[in-house]
C-alpha cells in the first residue's frame, strides 16, 4: 500500500499561480536581476556551438533557496563562462515543480520533503523529473524569543506558530515532522502563514507569534531572530521524538546543527531534515546535464564551494539518491566517465 503524506495531492500543479506571459526579450546574461515569473516563457534549453543556456527556478526573495540559486549560478560561471544560467524568481518550491513538469523551467530547486513525495508518487503518479545535484541538507526546528518560557515542542501546543508560506517547502517539512509526533500544525497550534519570508521573524520579535519554524544552516529567518537584541532560543525534537518521527517517516534523516552557527547557540542541536535537490525537467538534453555535472564537479575539485554550496558534492548527491535511475542521464553519464560511479 502506498504511503500517504500529511497532505494529499500537495504537488498537483497550481496553474493559477503561474503567469503565462510571453514575448519577453531574451538577454544573454549568465545571471541577471531576479526575473519575475513571466520570464519563464523563456523556458526550454537553448543550445549552440558556443554554449548552453538554461533557466533555473529559485523561490521568493529573502530565503535560503534564492541565496543558493545565486551561489549556484556564480560558481558555474567561474568554471564554465559559456554555460549561461538565468536565475528566475518563482512563487516557491511547488511552482518550481509545476513549471519543471510543464517544461517551463530547465532546472529548479526543490526541498527534500517535496522531492520525496514526487519520487514516491504520494497522492499522484511518480514524477519523471531527474536529479542534477543535491542542494543542501535542511535541519528543521523552531526559534522563539530568548526570554520566552517555551522550551519544548509540547510547550508550543495551542500557541501561535509561523509555518512560513502555506504549502512552501518549510511548511511541508513542518507537517511531516509534526505528523511524526502525532500533531497537526493547523489543529494543535494556532497556525500563521505568511506571504513574504521576512514577515516571520518580525512576528516573533514583536511578540505577535510564539515561534517560527525554519530550516537549514544559517537560515536568514533564524539569523534575524537570534541576532536581534532580544535574542533567540531554538527548540527541536529530543532524541525520543526524533526516533518517533523517523519511525513513521524514515526519509527524514537525523541531522545536527553545529554549535555556534547562530548567535546565542552554544551547543549543537540534533534534529531531523532532508536533502534538497536541483531537479531537471524530464526532457532536458543529456548534453546539458553532462555539462552541469562536469561544472559542479570542477567547482568541487577546485575548492570553490563556498559556505552556501559546501554540501553540493558528488558524494552527497550519490548518498541522497536511492537509485542511479533518479539521476539526470547526462549527470549519470558524467559520473561514469569520471569514474565516480560504476
Amino acid at each position: 500500500m502506498r504511503t500517504r503524506g500529511p497532505q494529499e495531492n500537495l504537488l498537483q500543479p497550481r496553474r493559477e499561480n503561474i503567469s503565462r506571459a510571453t514575448g519577453l526579450r531574451r538577454r544573454s546574461l549568465l545571471l541577471v536581476a531576479p526575473a519575475v515569473v513571466p520570464a519563464l516563457a523563456l523556458g526550454a534549453t537553448r543550445a549552440s556551438a558556443q554554449g548552453t543556456r538554461l533557466s533555473l527556478g529559485t523561490a521568493l526573495e529573502g530565503g535560503a533557496v534564492q541565496s543558493y540559486g545565486v551561489a549556484f549560478v556564480d560558481s558555474l560561471r567561474t568554471i564554465d563562462p559559456l554555460m549561461e544560467i538565468r536565475a528566475v524568481t518563482t512563487r516557491g518550491i511547488l511552482d518550481n515543480v509545476s513549471l519543471l513538469e510543464e517544461g517551463k523551467l530547465d532546472i529548479g530547486l526543490v526541498f527534500g520533503e517535496i522531492a520525496y513525495e514526487l519520487f514516491a508518487g504520494v497522492g499522484r503518479p511518480p514524477t519523471k523529473l531527474k536529479v542534477v545535484s543535491v542542494m543542501y541538507s535542511t535541519p528543521g526546528m523552531f526559534v522563539v524569543r530568548a526570554e520566552s518560557r517555551y522550551r519544548t515542542i509540547e510547550d508550543l501546543r495551542g500557541r501561535r506558530v509561523v509555518w512560513n508560506i502555506r504549502n512552501g517547502g518549510l511548511a511541508v517539512q513542518a507537517r511531516y515532522v509534526m505528523d511524526g509526533l502525532g500533531l497537526d500544525p493547523d489543529k494543535d497550534f494556532e497556525p500563521v502563514y505568511i506571504e513574504k519570508l521576512r514577515e516571520g521573524p518580525e512576528l516573533v520579535i514583536g511578540g505577535a507569534a510564539a515561534a517560527l519554524w525554519g530550516g537549514g544552516y544559517r537560515w536568514p529567518g533564524f539569523i534575524t531572530v537570534a541576532g536581534n537584541p532580544r535574542g533567540g532560543r531554538f527548540i527541536a525534537p529530543d532524541d525520543r521524538e526524533i526516533a518517533r518521527i523517523r519511525a513513521k517517516h524514515p526519509f527524514l534523516a537525523r541531522l545536527v546543527v553545529p554549535a555556534g552557527l547562530y548567535p546565542g547557540q552554544p551547543e549543537a542541536i540534533p534534529t531531523v531534515g532532508t536533502w534538497g535537490f536541483v531537479l531537471a525537467r524530464a526532457d532536458l538534453p543529456e548534453s546539458a546535464g553532462f555539462r552541469l555535472a562536469q561544472g559542479l564537479h570542477k567547482v568541487e575539485r577546485a575548492n570553490l564551494l563556498n559556505k552556501t554550496l559546501v554540501e553540493s558534492t558528488v558524494k552527497n548527491t550519490l548518498s541522497a539518491v536511492t537509485s542511479p535511475d533518479m539521476l539526470q542521464p547526462g549527470v549519470l553519464a558524467y559520473y561514469k566517465k569520471a569514474n565516480l560511479i560504476q
